[in-house]
């Protein structure tokens, strides 16, 4: 796909904190990347140079291939919904859908026509004469989204729209919001700290720290191929276990880790003698009963010791040796969670490899 948006090596401080450090990243048309990261990370930062209310320092902001440095927010067509929804409260929702395209002297009847599309695409039709204090949360953001999208620009920025909505509420509507994103084709970029969310939305994911991005990808790539362990770590649960190559063959490395063996196809050039790190998710180990016959990938003896039920799944924290392994579980029993002894049975090919020499391999 051919570049919309662009960052080249964009710089900002604030006095002697440097927010954003030399930050590249291509964006192209039509898709729904999410700036993922830890409070202070420069993920506001990086959005607020494209929206014009901010400058950087040094480097470039390009839509379509024209430089947007030093121009005014209100000539960048970059519509920015907030987390506050910022709506006038002594307007209705048609007045506020309206504002952008009063300003722009459309005449009555387009306004009309494209207030009443708003309306319609947002599950609003019927509140137009309701001012903002008599909705819901949930009306008034989608209120926040419609007069935002009612100019029909090609951009929308969103810098964490759900965080004041309830749990089952906010997932509705980051449903609707991608659903709406994908069908209009608008390029998006949306704001988070939520792994969920980026996870579920986005085509493409940036995870940022300290002012620089650890990862471009896409939500599998950043998940199951993580290229550190602050992206492993910062996108959902991970297990960590350090093991030392003892051999390669050809495309397949082993691995030992704690007195046993893990084949591992490898995933990069590696030569025996190397400390590494083998990422492994909670849900790709699975759980045997302690005399459970097993074939195939590595098996490791353990003692649950607690766990917590999650409806469609329940977490397990089970003892191995020194290491307490994080495991999801979605085969739910009706008669209860496991207790006791069990097998943890690793699919070798669910193992990702990190080559940090992260620390001391488990003997």
């Amino acid at each position: 796909m051919d570049c919309f948006i662009e960052f080249k090596n964009v710089v900002k401080r604030f006095d002697d904190f440097v927010a954003l450090d030399h930050v590249s990243l291509q964006i192209p048309k039509g898709s729904f990347v999410t700036l993922l990261g830890p409070s202070g990370c420069g993920k506001t930062t990086l959005m607020r140079q494209l929206a014009g209310f901010s400058e950087p320092e040094e480097g470039d902001v390009l839509v379509n291939g024209k430089r947007m440095n030093g121009l005014p927010p209100f000539k960048r067509n970059t519509p920015l919904v907030f987390q506050e929804y910022a709506l006038f409260p002594h307007m209705t929702v048609y007045e506020n859908i309206s504002y952008g395209l009063k300003l722009n002297k459309t005449p009555k009847e387009e306004m009309d026509r494209r207030v009443a599309e708003m309306l319609e695409m947002f599950n609003l039709a019927g509140l137009e004469k309701r001012f903002p204090k008599q909705m819901s949360g949930g009306q008034q953001q989608r209120v926040a989204f419609a007069r935002a999208l009612v100019m029909g620009q090609e951009i929308l920025l969103l810098d964490e729209p759900l965080s004041n909505l309830d749990a089952k509420l906010r997932v509705e509507v980051r449903t609707e919001l991608r659903q709406l994103q994908q069908k209009l084709g608008i390029t998006t970029i949306y704001v988070t700290h939520d792994q969920d969310e980026a996870l579920s939305m986005s085509d493409i994911i940036a995870v940022m720290k300290s002012g620089r991005i650890e990862q471009t990808g896409s939500p599998w790539e950043i998940y199951f191929r993580p290229v550190n362990r602050f992206v492993a770590d910062f996108v959902g649960t991970v297990n960590f276990l350090v093991g030392k190559i003892v051999r390669t063959e050809g495309k397949i490395l082993t691995i030992h880790y704690s007195g046993m063996e893990l084949v591992v196809p490898a995933e990069a050039d590696a030569a025996a003698g190397e400390v590494v790190t083998l990422v492994v998710r909670p849900e790709c180990i699975r759980l045997a009963g302690p005399d459970e016959a097993v074939t195939g990938g590595a098996v490791l003896d353990g003692m649950i010791e607690n766990y917590s039920f999650l409806g469609r799944i329940i977490r397990y924290w089970v003892r191995v040796g020194r290491e307490l392994f994080v495991i999801d579980d979605a085969n739910v029993d009706l008669t209860g969670a496991r207790t006791g002894a069990v097998k943890l049975c690793l699919d070798p090919h669910k193992l990702h490899i990190l080559k940090d020499g992260g620390g001391h391999a488990a003997s």
